[in-house]
């Protein structure tokens, strides 16, 4: 393993960047830029795909998740540009290359190396049922093993508050959309919602979504916490207005200001996995959303295992065409939540490539 070299990556790609997005505010004289967005780009010496790749990071991470493991593999981003795509990585507004501003950005979280251990890399003793099944950490998982303090040192911090994240990105996004036209968004974790948000401003231009492990359940979002133990909120009252994310979406009939989402609770298909939220029919509907395909990917072992059905069925009934597979239906097994890091994450990429060839 050597951790400072990426180790048979594609020599024949090129790397540029550049920043969309951003304005100026504050008084005279003093004013900032404010919201722009780092990105960077590898094109292929050929391209041979008709739409490019945007990958969009998740909490605590930052372009740097998808262009090298922490074992030192070449990362999604180098397979796909193998593949013959031109790959667009951003970091996302106020995060790592994309600038902060204390008084208009807001707080910053950070993750406790025990919550990524727990969650992330060493999760075979986790509290839901799927938890022992996961193999593909490459390490112990562990604080003190060299890979897993690689990807730690890879962990910065980012807004806490949702609604200015997923704010800032929309504008962000929707500048890079307009300067490269048409794309295929890859989205991870936290970023999920940034695929329906850019999508819902950009319809004609986001091509297709593929969202790995995106953030949910649907309309409730309950603690981490009582996800992985199986259990109900122990207030069901709705807390996520526009139902899979936390800013506005164009629903038909609009969802006016004084309106809240009429819901139900939606059974569990199965004893490993969680009851969900659907909307009482008749269904507002994702019109903007409803010509853009949709593809969820779910690793055996991850806590996502849980409840990402509930966000596949969500957007199914507002019109939304979604394809929802989990890995071990291909034979992908042993998976947790950082599905582009771990020791199969080649193949993962590979079979995503499958569906993403036919858009």
């Amino acid at each position: 393993m050597n951790n400072n070299k990426t180790e048979n990556a594609p020599a024949a790609v090129t790397h540029d960047f550049f920043y969309v997005g951003g304005e100026y505010s504050g008084p005279a004289g003093k004013e900032v830029m404010s919201g722009q967005m780092y990105v960077e780009v590898l094109r292929p010496a050929t391209v041979t795909r008709r739409y490019p790749l945007v990958l969009v990071h998740g909490t605590a991470q930052t372009a740097t998740n998808w262009l090298k493991t922490p074992d030192g593999r070449p990362g999604w981003a180098y397979v796909f540009a193998g593949l013959g795509y031109e790959v667009y990585l951003i970091d996302q507004p106020a995060r790592g290359r994309s600038p902060w501003h204390a008084q208009l950005d807001g707080e910053l979280g950070v993750v406790p190396v025990a919550v990524v251990e727990r969650y992330f890399t060493a999760t075979a003793q986790g509290a839901w049922p799927q938890a022992k099944q996961h193999t593909q950490w490459p390490g112990t998982g562990h604080k003190g093993d060299p890979v897993f303090d690689a990807f730690y040192a890879s962990q910065v911090p980012y807004v806490a508050d949702s609604a200015k994240s997923q704010q800032l990105f929309q504008a962000a996004g929707a500048a890079l959309m307009d300067k490269i036209g048409e794309a295929i968004l890859v989205t991870h974790s936290q970023s999920g919602p940034y695929g329906w948000l850019l999508a819902d401003v950009r319809p004609d231009l986001v091509k297709a979504v593929v969202a790995v492990e995106p953030q949910g359940p649907p309309v409730v979002n309950m603690s981490m916490q009582q996800a992985l133990k199986g259990e109900s909120p122990m207030d069901d009252s709705q807390k996520r207005r526009w139902g899979i994310a936390d800013i506005a979406l164009n629903y038909e009939p609009a969802l006016r200001d004084d309106q809240q989402l009429a819901v139900v609770r939606s059974p569990a298909s199965r004893a490993d996995r969680l009851p969900g939220w659907l909307q009482l029919e008749p269904a507002r509907q994702l019109i903007n959303l409803q010509a853009v395909p949709m593809l969820i990917i779910t690793g055996e072992a991850s806590f996502h295992a849980l409840y990402d059905h509930a966000t596949a069925a969500y957007l199914q009934q507002a019109g939304v065409p979604v394809t929802h597979w989990h890995l071990e239906d291909f034979g992908i097994t042993g998976n947790g939540h950082m599905l582009m890091l771990e020791r199969n994450s080649r193949e993962i990429a590979e079979l995503l490539h499958r569906w993403i060839a036919d858009i």
